[in-house]
């Protein structure tokens, strides 16, 4: 049996009459990456932050690894890693200066010389961090978060401000890590992110666990009807179906093996987000980003 690293039992949080989390459910097997979804309020944060063990909860159950985040002690902090969305402040200390000093505040770590070169800072290693972009200071924070080698890893929205060149190397060490049987709880408006590392993804709306599933069969994607369209005599041609596959075959024979602007589309991600979010894109405030 696949071992439950976090699981979370009808939890309720409310902020005065307000309640942001409502009843919410899940459990992440260790080893798995699973992405967090929803708008902004949605309580995505405040989610993460009682599992993380800096949030009180109203009600309900959270055990991550075995303990209660809100009753652990140091030892089970060690093994938790934590990528916030706000920037470390240690402006006057280098990188190398600052992954080391964290480093040594773990009973393990990582090679702090192997972590910055992960994170694509190899190259200012020596500059202070005040003096970073906005994108190479979040690289910091990921470094942080990564050198304690911890068993749990929390990434809060963690490439906000990175370049293609950056996230791409953020997905390589996010593969790497867990090829390394960390289990990897990631928060993100990319959705090119969570299809690209996520095992499994919940979309969050109005405290409440909206669906949970696979990236590329979640809401019925997988089985959902297909748009094909094509050129013909001139004309653009539209026909949805279920079985594009065959009107495909049909169209490459009857054109000879070339289809003029053949295309098959099914419904996106995006698609599948936004209808269970009733469809506001502006609420979601979607970023989209190709690598």
């Amino acid at each position: 049996m696949t071992e439950t690293a976090v699981r979370v039992r009808d939890l309720v949080k409310r902020y005065g009459g307000n309640t942001v989390v409502d009843g919410l459910a899940l459990e992440i097997s260790a080893g798995e990456v699973f992405a967090l979804l929803g708008p902004n309020g949605a309580g995505k944060t405040t989610t993460v932050e009682i599992m993380e063990g800096f949030r009180k909860r109203d009600s309900g159950t959270v055990s991550v690894l075995g303990e209660d985040p809100e009753k652990a002690g140091r030892a089970w902090r060690s093994r938790i890693g934590i990528v916030t969305q706000t920037a470390t402040d240690a402006s006057e200390l280098t990188v190398r200066e600052v992954v080391r000093h964290f480093a040594g505040t773990y009973p393990r770590f990582r090679d702090p010389e192997a972590v910055i070169e992960q994170v694509g800072l190899a190259e200012c290693a020596r500059k202070r961090v005040g003096r970073l972009s906005g994108g190479q200071r979040r690289r910091v924070d990921v470094a942080l978060g990564v050198i304690g080698d911890p068993d749990v890893l929390f990434l809060d929205e963690p490439t906000t401000g990175f370049d293609p060149e950056a996230r791409v190397r953020f997905w390589q060490l996010i593969r790497q890590l867990a090829g390394e049987g960390i289990t990897i709880l990631l928060t993100t408006h990319y959705l090119d992110e969570v299809e690209a590392l996520a095992n499994r993804v919940a979309i969050l709306a109005d405290g409440r666990i909206k669906i949970t599933g696979e990236p590329a069969t979640l809401g019925g994607r997988a089985s959902a009807k297909a748009v094909v369209s094509w050129r013909e005599n001139g004309s653009l041609k539209v026909e949805e179906t279920a079985t594009p596959d065959r009107l495909v075959a049909d169209l490459v024979e009857r054109h000879d093996g070339n289809v003029p602007g053949l295309s098959v589309q099914r419904p996106s991600l995006e698609d599948i987000y936004l209808q269970l979010i009733d469809g506001s894109a502006s609420e979601a405030k979607i970023r989209k980003e190709s690598v």
